[in-house]
């Protein structure tokens, strides 16, 4: 009895082990349409430097007037680093000129950011072939 109670336990302890979830890395072309580039200005209100990608959060003005919250992907920190970049790359409250593609999801206010530009003109992000995306 003692012994069907332990490989019940120990085939329960392997159940919930490999049935928790996994965060996947996707694709680009999974995620964004390489036919719909898109370029938005707006001010930083967040950046995330986290693996597997950087994330940022820009406040776009709408031609209505309205406010919406892009969030932009951006390549690996690792790829990011070896580029020059840091955690302070990018500030929050910083006014930015974001070029990308739309995700393949309508109506959602999410980008792959290819190339940052700053309002002193600087360009200073361009993710390549190492991220999945297009040049």
């Amino acid at each position: 009895m003692k012994r069907q109670v332990s490989i019940f336990l120990l085939a329960a302890g392997v159940a919930g082990v490999t049935a928790v979830p996994v965060v996947a890395h996707h694709s680009f072309a999974a995620e964004y349409d390489a036919n719909k580039p898109a370029t938005v200005t707006g001010t930083i209100t967040k950046v995330e430097w986290l693996n597997p990608h950087i994330y940022f959060y820009v406040d776009v003005r709408d031609q209505d007037g309205s406010v919406a919250n892009w969030a932009v992907e951006g390549g690996t920190p690792n790829r990011l680093r070896r580029a020059g970049w840091g955690k302070d790359s990018l500030r929050v409250g910083e006014q930015v000129t974001v070029e990308g593609f739309l995700t393949r999801k309508p109506g959602i206010t999410h980008m792959n950011g290819r190339a940052v530009t700053l309002q002193d003109g600087r360009r200073v992000f361009a993710s390549g072939p190492e991220d999945g995306g297009p040049q």
